[in-house]
């Protein structure tokens, strides 16, 4: 099976799997596809960085990144609401990011890492936290209980 069938039924299954209020969604002003290459051209990584407006700095702030590490995470339109919607397992959770703007950059510099200058790694808002399912109860045996009870239950 190919590599994007396989992700392909990955991803369905997932979906399939939990309810669809358990996908974390997030709303960004500007979305940036970056590809960012050394010094002799070669492309070093792709990434996507998500922005938020900020009125009192009056300029985009990074919100998160994540690198792309496929061609199916890239934004796409969403041409019902006009939107450009990423779509990604984003480890093993299912995300969606919308965004009404994207651009698309290549660099010789990662504008993540020059962003730290404006606003640190630890003041961003980040993306939606993923509510962890609660955990299933696990039943163990009383341990001043016989063996042969906690067989029998």
């Amino acid at each position: 099976m190919g590599t994007l069938s396989l992700q392909c039924v990955l991803l369905m299954s997932t979906v399939g799997s939990s309810p669809i209020e358990d996908v974390p969604r997030d709303r960004v002003d500007l979305i940036e596809v970056n590809h960012f290459h050394d010094d002799q051209g070669r492309l070093v990584f792709d990434q996507v960085i998500f922005y938020e407006w900020s009125p009192e700095k009056g300029r985009h702030q990074v919100q998160a990144w994540r690198l792309l590490k496929s061609a199916h995470q890239k934004p796409r339109r969403d041409y019902r609401t006009g939107d450009y919607v990423a779509t990604w397992l984003d480890g093993e959770t299912l995300r969606e990011v919308r965004a009404s703007t994207i651009r698309e950059t290549w660099t010789q510099y990662d504008p993540e890492l020059v962003e730290r200058e404006h606003l640190a790694k630890e003041k961003r808002k980040d993306l939606a936290k993923v509510r962890s399912p609660l955990p299933k109860p696990v039943e163990t045996a009383d341990p001043s209980t016989p063996s042969t009870e906690v067989a029998k239950n």
